[in-house]
C-alpha cells in the first residue's frame, strides 16, 4: 500500500474513479490512497451511485480536498468497509482536531455531517481489476446543490488542512492497513 499528497491542485469531475488513473497521472504503482485538492464538479452522466443517476443528481463545491484510491485483490464488499473505515477515521480526526465545535461531526453511512449540513461524499466501486474510491471533503462547498459545510467554516485554515491534515489521515490510514495485514499474518489457523 503505498500513499501520496500530490500538492499539485486539479480537478474532480468524476472520469478520475477509473482503473490505473494514481498510475497514469501520479506515477503510483499498486494498491494506493492519494489526495489532492482541487474543485468538483461531477455532472449526472459521470456519477457512479445510481441511486444519484436516477434523480439527476450532481456533485459541486468549489473546493474539496479528494482522497483517491485504488485497490487490487478486494472484493467490492471490502472496499466498502475500507471506505467506511477511511470516513470513521476522517470523522474521528476532525472531532479530535477542530475545537472547540459546538457539535460533532458525525458518520451516516459512508457520509460526514456537522449539524446536518453536508461535509463530504463518497462511493466505491468496482473495475475489472481493482476496487476505486473517492472521498471529497469540503474545503469551501460553495454551489453544492445541497445544505453544505467546509473544514475552513470548521476554523481549519488552509494551511493546517495541508501541512497537518491530509498527511494525517493518510499516515493514518496507511497504519491501519499495515495493521489489519499483520493482523492477518500473526495468527496460526485453527483446524
Amino acid at each position: 500500500m503505498k500513499v501520496l499528497f500530490s500538492k499539485t491542485q486539479r480537478p474532480y469531475l468524476g472520469p478520475e474513479l477509473r482503473p490505473h488513473f494514481l498510475l497514469q497521472e501520479l506515477g503510483v504503482k499498486g494498491s494506493a490512497l492519494t489526495a489532492f485538492i482541487g474543485p468538483c464538479s461531477v455532472k449526472t452522466e459521470h456519477m457512479v451511485d445510481w441511486e444519484d443517476r436516477l434523480v439527476n443528481d450532481r456533485i459541486e463545491a468549489r473546493l474539496m480536498v479528494h482522497f483517491l484510491g485504488e485497490f487490487f485483490g478486494m472484493t467490492l464488499h471490502e472496499g466498502v468497509l475500507l471506505q467506511r473505515l477511511l470516513i470513521s477515521m476522517m470523522a474521528q480526526s476532525l472531532n479530535l482536531t477542530v475545537s472547540p465545535l459546538s457539535q460533532a461531526v458525525q458518520r451516516k453511512g459512508d457520509d460526514l455531517f456537522w449539524k446536518e449540513r453536508k461535509l463530504s461524499v463518497s462511493i466505491v466501486t468496482a473495475s475489472p481489476v481493482s476496487v476505486l474510491l473517492h472521498a471529497g471533503i469540503n474545503l469551501d462547498p460553495s454551489g453544492a446543490p445541497v445544505a453544505a459545510v467546509g473544514l475552513y467554516e470548521l476554523g481549519l485554515t488552509h494551511e493546517e488542512v495541508v501541512e497537518n491534515w491530509i498527511p494525517g489521515m493518510l499516515g493514518s490510514f496507511l497504519e491501519e492497513w499495515e495493521s489489519m495485514n499483520w493482523a492477518c499474518a500473526k495468527v496460526r489457523p485453527v483446524i
